[in-house]
């Protein structure tokens, strides 16, 4: 019968464990100079030798001729414990057995000595799942338990766990498997199992296993049932993926805020069985590369990756800024949260497509600050001079000619209408008179006169002088609001002999002082405080009459709004929003 990769070449001893050498260093040390723990926790992500190492633990304490710390795996009780035979050894599954009546059963148990190997060993995996009556009732065997009983727990999910329980164990946590190491072993099964396996292609399988050993070679079994010759484009029709070259296109079409190409290549990999959530992911990957690129100085020493995909990403990096691409990874980490919840899962990633090419339509704080370091980076090309600022041009009109036909009165024809009246028999009849004929001269369109020179404003000296308001002396001088002697007069406000509240002309001085100097000093507020009144009541000062951006971004401009009110206005204010 057929055995999938990562049953076959699991680890047998210490030495064939990958990625987790500061434990298995510790355990081959401890083996090695008996001193064993009588409970261990191994935590983890899946697929990082949390079980592996549990068993190879379990052998090489009971060992009959451990090597270095390591099992010989060719002594009886190693080949018994790898085959199920010795039952010293037992292996339970949290998820089934997670009740009080199962840990009470594990209790009575553990009082009977071994058969054959020298501990009896209890390997509990996924032990979060237990119940918290079941972990009650395994506090006081865990921690003082037989002599002959070893406990090894495994999970995945050790924030789950009592800390009672936790206290009790010696833990170990198991890192994710780097790159290389994954890379180095799936060779090394390779040239095992007399198939190719090309370093792209390996390092490719390392990327989409996320760090777990188990899933590495679980997709390198799905591509040997492909081809013996495994290349990188085997890896992506058994993984699900295209070529990488889609994430380099949607990423151009977010530059052009293009959403109809996104969505078309979206389309294109959906019919292409790509997964959705795989798209995301993989397309939040791409922009964190970007955002490496863009905030380290050596981003080699982080992405693994080519040297030509690396001069890709380079280029790609030019295009957005820091504020685009965390926009872009908010909405597609989003995405991938939706998709995991909903039954349509196309439809969250074309949403998240449409968000990403039309900022305008999102009205969340990291799009707004996406759309401000995008008018920012337009305005330093316009200072810098990359961009032209050209006028449209305006079409010129041409000047209108104005021709002047001749008239010769002398060929003039007139209509004789006396038809159309009936002639007064009353009335003597009038002889029309003849039309004199004069010659006249040229008509000039043209013509040129000498105008005399005249002063735009003539000066008169014996102008008379006129007050605007004249002034009477003997005008008797009236108050505007007389007001009775014996009536007190009470201000609205009292202020303050030693501060005397400042006039509203002196206030909007200074607080025009204030929104040119917190503009210097916080670009974000740039434009949002043009407009805006400010009051001063007591030690607060309200502004008002603003817009609707200046709500969201007043928590991030607070505090230095607050020092350039005080160092303007000479005291200490504090700041608010009417």
């Amino acid at each position: 019968m057929y055995r999938v990769l990562y049953r076959k070449w699991r680890p047998q001893t210490f030495s064939d464990v990958s990625g987790q050498p500061h434990i298995t260093e510790t355990l081959m040390n401890e083996v090695r100079e008996n001193r064993l723990a009588h409970a261990y926790l191994f935590t983890g992500s899946r697929g990082t030798g949390k079980t592996s190492c549990a068993k190879i633990l379990s052998k090489a304490i009971n060992c009959l001729h451990p090597v270095d710390g390591n099992p010989c795996n060719e002594c009886e009780i190693c080949k018994g414990i790898d085959n199920g035979s010795i039952l010293d050894v037992v292996e339970i599954d949290a998820a089934s057995n997670r009740g009080i009546e199962d840990i009470r059963a594990l209790r009575e148990e553990s009082a009977f000595t071994p058969a054959k190997a020298r501990y009896r060993v209890y390997i509990i995996d996924e032990v979060h799942m237990l119940t918290i009556e079941a972990f009650n009732a395994l506090l006081k065997t865990l921690e003082e338990p037989p002599a002959h009983i070893v406990f090894i727990l495994a999970t995945t999910e050790v924030q789950k766990l009592p800390s009672t329980i936790l206290s009790r164990c010696q833990r170990f946590d198991f890192r994710r498997i780097s790159v290389d190491a994954i890379v180095s072993r799936l060779q090394y099964v390779a040239e095992r199992e007399h198939v190719q396996l090309n370093d792209e292609a390996a390092t490719l399988i390392a990327r989409i296993a996320d760090g777990g050993m188990r899933d590495a070679l679980s997709i390198f079994d799905r591509c040997l049932s492909i081809s013996e010759n495994v290349t990188v484009d085997v890896v992506s029709d058994a993984a699900g993926l295209m070529n990488r070259n889609y994430l380099f296109a949607l990423s151009s079409a977010f530059k052009n805020k293009d959403a109809s190409k996104a969505l078309a290549i979206v389309d294109e990999l959906h019919n292409s069985s790509c997964d959705t959530e795989r798209l995301c992911t993989e397309l939040t990957n791409h922009f964190r590369s970007l955002l490496i690129i863009k905030s380290v100085k050596k981003p080699e020493d982080i992405l693994v990756c080519t040297n030509e995909e690396l001069t890709e990403l380079r280029k790609a990096a030019d295009d957005f800024s820091i504020e685009e691409i965390l926009n872009i990874m908010n909405i597609l980490s989003a995405a991938v949260a939706s998709i995991k919840v909903t039954q349509n899962r196309r439809i969250e990633t074309e949403m998240a497509m449409i968000k990403i090419c039309t900022p305008e339509a999102s009205t969340d704080v990291s799009s707004l600050f996406a759309r401000i370091a995008a008018l920012e980076k337009q305005i330093k090309e316009l200072q810098v001079g990359t961009i032209p600022i050209t006028a449209p041009p305006v079409p010129e009109k041409p000047e209108p000619v104005i021709t002047k036909p001749e008239v010769d009165l002398s060929m003039l024809e007139f209509e004789d209408d006396s038809d159309e009246y009936e002639d007064d028999p009353s009335e003597p009849s009038v002889q029309p008179a003849s039309v004199p004929v004069f010659d006249e001269p040229p008509f000039d369109p043209d013509p040129v006169f000498d105008e005399p020179v005249f002063d735009p404003q003539p000066v008169f000296d014996d102008a008379p002088q006129f007050d605007d308001e004249p002034v009477f002396d003997n005008a008797p001088v009236f108050d505007p609001e007389p007001q009775p002697d014996n009536s007190p007069v009470f201000d609205d406000e009292p202020t303050p002999a030693d501060s005397p509240a400042p006039s509203d002309q002196n206030i909007t001085k200074q607080w025009t002082n204030c929104i040119i100097e917190v503009e210097k000093i916080c670009p974000p507020i740039i434009g949002h405080l043009l407009g805006t009144k400010a009051a001063i009541n007591g030690n607060v000062l309200t502004i008002s009459n603003y817009n609707a951006v200046l709500p969201m971004i007043f928590p991030m401009v607070k505090d230095s709004l607050n020092q350039t009110v005080q160092k303007i206005f000479g005291r200490e204010l504090s700041v608010r929003l009417g």
